[in-house]
């Protein structure tokens, strides 16, 4: 029979929307779900993650697991593994996911397919999509042997469900003891504002054309209209104009909001490997042969610092409804 362990995330430990997603599509497809939760202060987040679809809430809460470690949270999903006779587990492909997926798989000596855009499961049988060459190909992939499968599953393509009131298993777990190899004793990174990306349902993104931080914050008011997340290119990002944990692409994150809005994006393949998963693209751009316009499905020629006014005007007009 199979099982599917859902590993969660959290955020000033609250429950992240894309542990949500995943197991929103683990209960539409009618399998046994479970939840490992691992932190400081979230075993009153168990609840929710029941309302959701987890049948049992396996908990890992101390105050030494509030800093993430690789090594402390690789033993403990392993141990929920082994207890709860799982066949699948699933992460987010985020940065946690992408650090534990591959480690799990190794450490269990099975296959691992990761950063998928499409899934489909039919009782044992998967079959999922990843994209590969910065997005230019998409694979087809599948498991060919049996034992546990890791996958790990790109935010934004489910839908989230209504929440259930129920109340789960919860099975609390014993803490390891740290890897003195390696520990965790802070954590320095730039202050996130706003919205986060991965989460968001909206995102406006400047690139280059932008042409300074001034161009930068002259856009920022259409984000905080839309209560969007505020994202930008490498190029943008590299420039200073933008903080590093703004960027969308290849190696930035990748995001699948309902409306991506690209101002100022030529469209460089590294970019659009980051967020055409978008279900709705909106590009402005000088250049009518920029590449970004193959993608989009709405685009503007011309200069963003005149198109901005005119898009603020129209959607406050949206937002108080006076079309």
């Amino acid at each position: 029979m199979e099982k599917i362990l859902v590993i969660s995330e959290t955020k000033d430990n609250k429950i992240k929307n894309p542990t949500l997603e995943l197991l929103s599509y683990a209960k539409s497809i009618g399998i046994d779900t479970n939840a490992v939760l691992i932190g400081d202060k979230v075993n009153c987040q168990a609840d929710l993650l029941a309302g959701y679809g987890a049948k049992t809430v396996y908990v890992a809460d101390d105050p030494s697991l509030g800093l993430y470690s690789t090594s402390v949270y690789t033993k403990i999903i392993q141990d929920v593994v082994s207890q709860s006779g799982t066949s699948q587990i699933w992460f987010t492909a985020s940065e946690l996911g992408g650090d534990l997926a591959p480690r799990i798989a190794a450490r269990l000596d099975v296959g691992a397919i990761t950063d998928i855009t499409k899934l489909t499961v039919e009782g044992q049988k998967i079959t999922a999509h990843h994209p590969a060459m910065a997005s230019k190909v998409i694979q087809e992939c599948s498991f060919t042997e049996d034992g546990v499968r890791v996958l790990s599953i790109r935010p934004g393509f489910f839908d989230i469900s209504a929440q259930m009131a129920a109340t789960p298993k919860i099975v609390e777990l014993s803490i390891p003891e740290k890897d003195l190899r390696a520990m965790v004793r802070e954590i320095v990174a730039d202050s996130s504002e706003g919205v986060d990306l991965t989460e968001a349902k909206i995102i406006v993104s400047v690139g280059r054309g932008a042409k300074d931080t001034s161009g930068v914050e002259l856009v920022r008011p259409l984000a905080d209209l839309l209560k969007a997340g505020y994202g930008a290119t490498r190029g943008a990002c590299d420039a200073g104009w933008m903080p590093h944990d703004t960027q969308v692409g290849q190696t930035g994150k990748k995001v699948a909001p309902t409306l991506y809005i690209a101002l100022g994006i030529s469209g460089a393949i590294q970019h659009l490997a980051g967020m055409t998963g978008s279900k709705l693209i909106l590009a402005v751009n000088k250049d009518p042969e920029a590449p970004i316009f193959n993608v989009a499905d709405y685009g503007i020629v011309g200069d963003l610092f005149k198109v901005v006014p005119v898009l603020m005007e129209e959607f406050t007009k949206m937002k108080s409804g006076k079309q």
